[in-house]
């Protein structure tokens, strides 16, 4: 014979939508996180890494 706990009893939402544990991506993860500052165009960071073989 088993016997049952209130947990046991318990309905749990598996489709819940609230907050979630884990973050994608961490603030250590970007850029700024790396000390690195990028303007929000790509256009100037490809114009600085443009091979000298093309000018």
């Amino acid at each position: 014979m088993s016997v049952r706990h209130p947990d046991d009893m318990r309905p749990v939402d598996l489709f819940d939508e609230g907050l979630p544990v884990l973050p994608d991506q961490t603030s250590d993860d970007t850029d700024l996180g790396w000390g690195e500052w990028r303007s929000g165009s790509d256009v100037s960071h490809l114009i600085e890494e443009r091979p000298p073989h093309w000018d």
